[in-house]
């Protein structure tokens, strides 16, 4: 008799966990994994210290706090233009993941398809499966990032239960642009189908570009579910707090799972992030600019290493860098081992987000550290390969 179950136990370690054990044994500057080297907001922190002596700290109401729900509907309304009712259209989730889950959970069948983009983010196609669904793919491939049109219809069926899509999106970093947004949900319309929005990044987009939600595009508002992140938002991501936006009906299915798998969230966490998100706005203006201005210390420096090209980051905030011309004969995962135990730098390989290998060498690098840590890494690679 098996004692694992099937699903989970075919996709072994996450390569962003392999990637930082190496780092870590090797003591090497890990920009494989994405998360933050910073302390978080200082307003945020404290809220979350002073509500934790502001009682009560017992089970908070499942569907999240109303402080923090009524600040997830002031927020979409704010950034968005989304008239959201707090009592029926919003929920709260311990992380984004959890929240994914729960969709996952509450919506599918055994048999039911979901449309995915890939690259894509690795707990995924786990969750999906798990769900009893069935991932039907569709790539994009650095550097330019198409999309197709006849591929991503190719992808649906009268078996198309959801679209899962991310934007901007882990790992590509791409932000799509409002001509593929509309085909998008054309075909969501078109077959009835669910769009499950992972929008997480929704704050780090640069260089003029807008993110739209597909829940501001006429006839999405319904079919809908806009997940976000403090995690993300306030580079909290040990927080594991998300919130899920979407009609009344979507939103009780997704409860009926969220309530057996988590039931809800430390209340403390929850009512400093609604404050965080009630900030005056300065907060993430500057989040933006900081990391734009992180991406372009990366991209600059990398520039300059024989062999690395950067790829254009539009969003969220990790960077692509072609490394075929580099003169290293092996895989991108090999090329990453190389790095972390012959350089001193860990990034993660591109092919891991992928079905099926890239012709070319890519790997990605997590931007959103300390100035010096990004010019330590740079300087590292300097050295080894000039």
């Amino acid at each position: 008799m098996s004692t694992t179950n099937s699903t989970f136990n075919s996709y072994g370690t996450t390569v962003f966990e392999l990637m930082s054990r190496l780092a870590l044994e090797h003591d090497s500057i890990n920009l494989g994994q994405g998360f933050p080297d910073d302390y978080g907001p200082n307003a945020v922190l404290q809220k979350a210290s002073e509500y934790l002596f502001d009682m009560p700290n017992q089970y908070p109401p499942m569907l999240g706090v109303p402080q923090l729900r009524q600040a997830i509907a002031a927020h979409n309304r704010r950034f968005y233009g989304l008239d959201i009712d707090w009592k029926t259209e919003t929920m709260v989730s311990s992380g984004a993941t959890e929240g994914l889950a729960a969709c996952f959970l509450g919506l599918l069948n055994q048999g039911d398809e979901v449309v995915v983009i890939e690259p894509l983010y690795d707990c995924y196609l786990p969750m999906i499966e798990r769900a009893g669904g069935i991932a039907k793919r569709v790539s994009i491939e650095p550097p330019d990032w198409k999309l197709n049109g006849s591929a991503l219809r190719a992808a649906f069926s009268d078996k198309t239960k959801l679209l899962l899509f991310n934007s901007p999106q882990n790992p590509s970093s791409k932000v799509y642009n409002k001509e593929e947004l509309l085909l998008i949900a054309d075909l969501v319309k078109e077959y009835d189908a669910i769009a499950i929005c992972d929008e997480v990044y929704e704050h780090m987009v640069y260089d003029h570009r807008d993110h739209c939600p597909l829940m501001t595009l006429p006839g999405m508002r319904d079919r809908s579910i806009r997940i976000g992140s403090a995690g993300k938002t306030f580079s909290l991501t040990g927080w594991k707090v998300g919130y899920l936006t979407g009609s009344e009906k979507l939103l009780k299915a997704v409860s009926k799972a969220h309530q057996f798998l988590v039931f809800t969230t430390p209340p403390n966490l929850q009512r400093a992030v609604a404050d965080g998100l009630n900030g005056d706005g300065t907060y993430f203006e500057s989040l933006n600019i900081d990391m734009r201005s992180k991406r372009d210390r990366l991209s600059e420096g990398l520039s300059k290493v024989s062999g690395f090209n950067p790829i254009v980051c539009e969003g969220t905030y990790f960077l692509y860098v072609d490394v075929d011309n580099v003169g290293f004969s092996g895989t991108d995962i090999k090329f990453c081992e190389y790095l972390t135990k012959e350089v001193g730098v860990t990034g993660v390989p591109v092919n891991a987000f992928y079905n099926n290998s890239l012709k070319k060498k890519y790997i990605r690098f997590c931007f959103a550290k300390q100035n010096s840590v990004l010019d330590e890494a740079v300087e590292k690679l300097s050295r080894h390969f000039s």
